[in-house]
């Protein structure tokens, strides 16, 4: 017997997971009909009936014809083993089925993170877009503030030419002024000259003319007739009257008028400096400085020169009284003192400090060489006498100055170049008063 088998397939492809199923049923033409559905895709086998199989005697002759002699038992066998066959094909075709199956979910997926995907690229495609539209903008901003700030550093520019030709005309106008200061200065230091001659004169002819008691008259022939090395010489002598008396320069013959302080501490001091209502330029050169200038009655100062021989004989002590525009006064006494020699561009050398001026010297220690306008031994890369005004133990500037510009009441302050000791009123309160005098350590 020949059986023969017939297979149908038909399948639309969905992106959809379908179900199995098997069914089963039977044709009116005698044969078994075997259908398989999966998802969309349906798949049919057609089988013959056994009854048929045997009924048909000329189909059975023919096959015994051409093959062999088969009973009826083998031809049961037989479709037995094919109907086995197609069930493992159907097995075979239902794994196929859910592989199919699997494939679809995997393209499924696979499209579905396609889809992420692109949304995904295109909402990075519009920040994109949105930073750069920023990137546009904050490019068009940075435009405008280099047009502004070319603009305002042309107006800089400007301004700074339009200064610095302010500044030439003002540097020529301070030129000016200070020939002006230096010609008023030497009228000034002449006018001052021709003043103390006067004075003199004046005070030579009042003593010969006036009838005071015997008393002054034997002071002043002594202070006309006698010399003395310092004033606690004259003191010790019996002149206990405070006034100008004539001083002999150590090693010389040569006389320095001076002031004698008989009154304060003991008396016998010898005034080195004095200032009280700036009368006085101090502003001076070197060989000022060096030989004394001014009025032993009022504003002078006695001279390097004079003070370093008088000082470098025996220990001297230096006092130096201070007085403000509030009326207060205080002082600074060193226990020692001297000056050097010019060579030594009149270093001072102090010591033992006690007193009301401050705990801490305002001349700077140890000892700074004396600087005037024209002499610059300071420590200090700028002139500080020049800045300052005025000769000076400056330091790097230093925190005193007593030999600065003078300015009267309500102008004292904030000002640098004043009459200043730092460690008693700062550094920008110019003082009243001011004197520095000196005597023997052993009077």
């Amino acid at each position: 017997m020949q059986l023969t088998v017939y297979f149908t397939w038909s399948c639309s492809i969905f992106l959809a997971s379908g179900y199995n199923s098997f069914s089963k049923s039977t044709e009116t033409i005698g044969k078994k009909q075997y259908q398989v559905q999966h998802g969309s895709c349906s798949y049919t086998f057609l089988l013959p009936e056994t009854d048929n199989c045997r009924s048909s005697s000329s189909y059975v002759s023919n096959a015994v014809q051409r093959d062999a002699p088969l009973d009826y038992d083998d031809s049961v066998q037989r479709l037995q083993l094919l109907e086995n066959i197609m069930e493992n094909n159907t097995q075979w075709l239902m794994k196929v089925l859910n592989q199919t199956t699997r494939l679809e979910l995997q393209l499924l997926e696979h499209s579905l993170s396609t889809n992420k995907l692109e949304r995904q690229i295109s909402d990075q495609t519009n920040e994109i877009t949105k930073l750069q539209e920023k990137n546009s903008f904050l490019e068009k901003r940075v435009l405008e503030m280099e047009d502004k700030h070319t603009l305002q550093l042309k107006s800089i520019k400007d301004e700074k030419d339009q200064l610095q030709v302010l500044v030439a005309r003002q540097n020529s106008i301070i030129e000016e002024l200070e020939k002006q200061l230096v010609t008023a200065t030497v009228n000034n230091s002449v006018l001052q000259k021709q003043q103390h001659d006067l004075m003199e004169t004046v005070h030579n002819l009042l003593t010969m003319i006036s009838t005071p008691n015997p008393a002054k008259n034997n002071f002043m022939a002594k202070e006309e007739q006698i010399s003395f090395k310092d004033c606690a010489e004259a003191f010790k002598s019996g002149l206990t009257t405070s006034g100008i008396y004539t001083l002999t320069v150590p090693n010389t013959a040569q006389e320095k008028k001076a002031y004698c302080d008989m009154e304060t501490n003991g008396g016998g001091w010898t005034i080195m400096q004095r200032r009280e209502d700036g009368s006085v330029d101090f502003h001076r050169t070197w060989k000022d400085y060096k030989m004394g200038f001014g009025d032993p009655a009022g504003e002078y100062w006695l001279g390097n020169e004079f003070v370093s021989q008088l000082t470098n004989q025996k220990r001297y002590v230096l006092k130096i009284l201070l007085k403000d525009w509030e009326g207060n006064e205080a002082y600074s006494l060193y226990d020692q003192f001297y000056l050097a020699n010019e060579e030594q561009k009149y270093r001072i050398h102090l010591k033992g400090l006690t007193g009301t001026a401050g705990k801490i010297s305002s001349i700077s220690q140890p000892g700074n060489d004396f600087s005037t306008k024209d002499a610059d031994n300071d420590k200090c890369i700028c002139k500080c006498s020049q800045m300052l005004t005025g000769g000076w133990w400056f330091d790097a500037c230093g925190p005193s100055n007593l030999n600065g510009m003078y300015y009267p009441l309500r102008q004292n302050n904030n000002k640098f170049n004043g009459i200043k000791w730092y460690y008693w009123k700062g550094s920008g309160y110019s003082l009243k008063a001011t004197t520095m005098m000196i005597r023997p350590a052993d009077f």
